[in-house]
């Protein structure tokens, strides 16, 4: 059993409840995105126990992020928001240069490699447009409700595991983000179990996607991945602050958000 993984499924679970911040970019930041694809992917193998083994602990610390932590994500970035995603702009930045390192960039890149980087950084970027109010949670629930609550699961959970791609965002653009986030909080069992089976199967059908590409292209893949990790930028950006208070403690976050990828690199890459 890999206890570490405990705390680093927290990170990834703090991360999920953010909208604009990607699990799969934090566990490209862990350095355990291609064995998270595996042992996904070989829980129905004959191997299911040595990736059994990877997974529990990781969706131990996951879920303890989520409950835990969800109310105290929610008050920053509703209190704290620019200094909050300046902490995240830092973590993301600092992971790019060990994504350039593990794929080995300047020695394998190629001008199509480049050119799926672009691809990767428009896509994400692009969801920047889609930014726009989050109405209030749900608080009548019929069976079209918890249809919806399903899909959105689904949804959410297949960006989930892609870097740059948060899956809360995109709970937060179809408008679902607040009713879940508020049932976490309020711990509704049939709503946290609804989201959570669309979640699940969510992550199993990407995850076989991203599995067959990482064999079959894997340079072509990391380059989509850089670039999605890059837009992504674009997209937690918050602008620059309004005063200069929170202009030196967004610097003081961003540069605490670079520290922290940097350690996080220097331990799980080494």
């Amino acid at each position: 059993m890999e206890w570490k993984n405990i705390y680093r499924g927290m990170i990834m679970g703090a991360s999920d409840v953010v909208p604009g911040v990607s699990g799969g970019t934090i566990a490209v930041v862990l350095g355990i995105y291609d064995r998270l694809i595996e042992a996904i992917n070989g829980l129905f193998s004959k191997d299911f126990k040595k990736h059994l083994l990877f997974l529990i602990p990781l969706g131990v610390g996951i879920l303890t992020a989520v409950f835990l932590l969800a109310g105290l994500i929610e008050w920053l970035f509703e209190h704290h928001p620019g200094p909050t995603q300046f902490a995240f702009l830092g973590l993301i930045i600092g992971v790019l240069p060990f994504l350039f390192n593990q794929s080995e960039a300047k020695k394998n890149f190629k001008v199509n490699h480049y050119v799926f980087i672009l691809i990767g950084m428009a896509i994400v970027g692009s969801m920047v447009f889609f930014q726009s109010g989050e109405p209030e949670p749900v608080t009548d629930f019929t069976s079209m409700t918890y249809l919806w609550i399903l899909g959105s699961g689904f949804i959410a959970s297949a960006a989930m595991i892609l870097p740059g791609i948060s899956g809360s965002f995109l709970l937060y653009v179809i408008g679902s983000y607040t009713t879940i986030i508020s049932a976490i909080k309020d711990l509704n069992i049939t709503v946290i179990l609804t989201a959570g089976v669309g979640i699940l199967l969510g992550i199993l059908l990407m995850s076989k996607l991203i599995h067959y590409l990482l064999k079959h292209f894997p340079l072509v893949t990391y380059a989509f991945v850089i670039g999605m990790v890059i837009g992504s930028v674009f997209v937690i950006f918050p602008g620059w602050p309004a005063n200069v208070t929170e202009t030196v403690v967004s610097i003081i976050t961003f540069a605490g958000g670079l520290l922290f990828a940097y350690f996080l690199g220097r331990i799980e890459y080494r």
